[in-house]
């Protein structure tokens, strides 16, 4: 059973049994808005990036994107880039792939960020979403819908975070908007939620 999360819930990733889940995916799925004019309207194509920046505490170890599809340790990996969206609905358009059995231990979060390449504005996006699976399963374990508008072309989606108790893994929804084209723009407006 999914759960819709709202900006800054938390979700533990375990099991129904208790145990902790293994190999989760974040999926990333949008679609360009009709952009109405003189003459009716169109739909033009936005280049969103996932992206996924493993870190050490506050700092940052390691990350893959789209010219990068595997972190060095092979725990994290990138599916492709898309480069226009609108796979359908609720489909995903890039997809994160994580073995959380596999993260070095010092890695204590793997922070998931969106930014438009192209520099079209969130304004121009509809239906995004961000969603955590059980890879094992394909069964949806979180969804966070991230609202549209705004002049911002970046945003810092969510977080896997190993549970202080340890053990285990949490996510937690996060949906911050900030300027970025890159996953690079994005660094000092993640620092908050680590």
């Amino acid at each position: 059973m999914s759960v819709s999360l709202s900006k800054g819930q938390q979700v533990s990733l375990r099991k129904a049994s208790g145990e902790s889940l293994s190999l989760v995916r974040m999926g990333l799925g949008w679609r360009a808005a009709p952009k109405r004019g003189l003459f009716g309207s169109r739909t033009r194509q936005i280049d969103l990036d996932a992206s996924a920046l493993l870190y050490a505490e506050h700092t940052p170890a390691d990350v893959v994107f789209f010219q990068q599809l595997v972190s060095k340790d092979g725990s994290v990996r990138h599916t492709g880039d898309n480069l226009v969206g609108g796979a359908g609905a609720g489909a995903d358009d890039e997809s994160i792939v994580v073995d959380l059995t596999r993260i070095p231990e010092r890695i204590t979060q793997v922070v998931f960020t969106v930014s438009s390449y192209t520099g079209q504005t969130f304004a121009e996006v509809q239906n995004a979403h961000c969603r955590l699976l059980d890879e094992l399963t394909n069964q949806e374990l979180a969804r966070y819908d991230l609202a549209g508008g705004g002049g911002h072309t970046g945003q810092i989606m969510a977080k896997v975070f190993r549970e202080p108790s340890g053990g285990g893994w949490g996510m937690q929804a996060i949906g911050a908007p900030a300027k970025a084209r890159t996953f690079q723009d994005l660094l000092p407006a993640i620092e908050p939620f680590l």
